[in-house]
């Protein structure tokens, strides 16, 4: 959050929204006004930002993209190229008196280091500054063209740059490449350390992506924890897949942030010029839509787009609009699985959500819930699941509960344990067969608010089941903050659970602990009787899997009931005696 006007002299954590196009008119009007010869060059000693008077000086050598040595042929001279490179590669600013031809007035420029190059002042009536007051005076000039926190060039500056670059290209030349970079998890590291560590994890990822360039190629900062590179003069798709390796192997070592070792990957969305788009627009649609499917594939990789990659965008817009009309045309539904307590007593059924499309047919919840809750529809989707099945358990034995499933997005309206209590109220079912599923992400976003919400839950009477416990970020301190009543242990743990000495043992510590805590353990995905004999043998709670019943429409619902009900005891007995 930024600072309020009100809080001037606070500390703030980085420039306001509106710093970099207050600093590029800034820019603009100096550059346009200044008498003075000023001039901006990248690190790859390209004209990026110059004076008004620069051209009248130096004529049609002066363009953006120009080499510095087309200027300042001077500096191709042994005599002053020292000097240059030596500000050029960290040191302190200087004056550089150029060669001169005879009869040709004496000339000086003064030449400063920036973030990503170098900065120049040709000498003309400056009245006697000094090095000192030269530097101050165009330091406004160089903050405009970069980023405040990274020191790298900035969203405006890149705009420009890559539209030269596409510029550049064509005929034999090789192709112009972008790459998007998306850093994966940032937000938990704002969230779990705080913005200041949020800050200190960018700068250092803009090192490693400063780190990791060769000539030809310049990194800036687009938003947020986004950063984008752009490569000129190279073979392609070769240097590009090289470069994305060399950075997605930089981010897997860790960040350590005041003593603590933070592991932050990045994605990277690759496109080319002119082939993915011929201007800036349309290449950064193009990779930002490669970056969407490295994202998708699992983060920590790099994705080159191809059409295809459109074809699946197009396909989600298409589901995005769909879903929006899916609960009022009735194609979303419920189905039930069951909660078995060993040997073969039901407890209650999990509640899950499906949506049948008229035209594609069934679509996971894995591809629909995502585009719900990036849409902001999971509150209205969540009140009608959580209604739905509360009226369905109302017609099964009053000793049975109903697990919902709550979507972190429902935590961010504020208005959760209003709706809860307000349904059941309406349906008139009893708080404690309620038991609501949250997963850890929900206690990553503002923690200590969610926290309250799951108390004030608590306090009316529902369970609350902590889901898919041992994958994410397992925080004890998750078990310390908040009561929970269980937990239920991620399918993958279970899979190999038969041969796996590993897992074995990670689930018997989490039994163990959650029993120490007064907690119930339920093993989701048991698959087979081996993995059920062994959660049995080893004190577990419950079990859910399709071995002991598969998710039923409402009608079968009510049938499995009445076969583990006293009267067809033995027909469930006699499917679990296998167990």
């Amino acid at each position: 959050m930024h600072p309020k006007a009100s809080d001037a002299g606070k500390e703030s954590k980085g420039p306001s929204p509106d710093a970099p196009h207050i600093a590029e008119a800034l820019l603009a009007d100096l550059l346009s006004n200044t008498a003075d010869l000023v001039s901006f060059y990248d690190r790859d000693f390209r004209l990026t930002h110059y004076a008004a008077g620069l051209k009248g000086m130096h004529g049609g050598a002066v363009a953006l993209g120009a080499a510095i040595w087309e200027i300042y042929p001077g500096f191709l001279d042994s005599s002053c190229r020292d000097e240059f490179l030596r500000v050029f590669q960290g040191g302190t600013p200087a004056s550089i008196d150029l060669p001169r031809s005879r009869g040709q007035a004496p000339r000086s420029v003064f030449v400063f280091g920036t973030a990503n190059g170098v900065g120049i002042i040709e000498s003309r009536e400056h009245g006697g500054r000094s090095a000192a007051e030269e530097q101050e005076h165009v330091i406004l000039l160089h903050q405009a063209t970069h980023d405040v926190l990274t020191g790298l060039q900035n969203r405006r500056r890149f705009g420009e740059r890559l539209q030269q670059a596409l510029a550049s290209i064509g005929g034999t030349k090789p192709k112009a490449a972008l790459l998007q970079i998306d850093l994966d998890d940032f937000k938990a590291v704002n969230d779990t350390l705080g913005h200041g560590a949020g800050d200190t994890l960018l700068q250092l990822a803009a090192g490693r992506i400063r780190d990791a360039l060769r000539d030809g190629e310049s990194a800036y900062r687009y938003a947020g924890d986004e950063f984008a590179v752009i490569q000129v003069g190279k073979e392609q798709p070769a240097e590009a897949e090289r470069l994305a390796g060399s950075l997605i192997d930089a981010f897997k070592e860790p960040f350590v942030i005041n003593g603590i070792a933070v592991f932050v990957g990045s994605s990277i969305g690759i496109a080319f010029g002119p082939e993915h788009g011929t201007d800036g627009e349309q290449l950064m649609k193009a990779a930002d839509i490669a970056l969407y499917a490295a994202k998708t594939d699992g983060r920590g990789c790099a994705r080159t787009f191809n059409r295809s990659m459109l074809l699946l965008l197009e396909q989600r817009e298409n589901l995005r609009r769909s879903l929006r009309a899916a609960l009022e045309r009735g194609e979303l539904y419920l189905e039930y699985q069951p909660l078995i307590r060993p040997p073969s007593s039901v407890i209650g059924f999990e509640a899950l959500l499906r949506w049948r499309h008229p035209e594609i047919g069934i679509i996971p919840p894995s591809v629909f819930i995502p585009i719900a809750e990036a849409d902001g529809l999971m509150d209205e989707i969540g009140r009608w699941v959580l209604e739905q099945a509360c009226r369905q358990a109302l017609t099964w034995p009053s000793s049975l509960t109903v697990a919902v499933n709550l979507s972190p997005a429902q935590f961010l309206s504020g208005s959760l344990t209003d709706t809860v209590a307000q349904i059941i109220d309406e349906v008139g079912i009893r708080a404690d067969r309620i038991e609501l599923e949250i997963t850890e992400t929900v206690l990553l976003e503002k923690t200590i608010d969610n926290i309250d919400t799951l108390n004030t839950l608590n306090v009316l009477g529902i369970r609350i089941s902590l889901d898919d416990f041992g994958t994410y970020y397992s925080s004890l301190s998750y078990l310390k903050n908040f009561p929970f009543d269980t937990l239920k242990i991620d399918q993958y743990f279970i899979a190999d659970l038969e041969t796996d000495l590993k897992g074995q043992t990670i689930v018997r510590s989490i039994i163990s602990l959650a029993h120490g805590l007064g907690i119930s353990v339920t093993a989701e995905g048991v698959e087979t009787s081996a993995q059920a004999r062994w959660l049995i043998k080893e004190n577990c709670d419950c079990l859910q899997g399709n071995l002991l019943g598969r998710p039923l429409d409402a009608e079968a619902t009510g049938d499995f009931i009445r076969l583990s009900s006293p009267k067809g005891i033995r027909t469930m007995e006699g499917s679990n005696r296998a167990l």
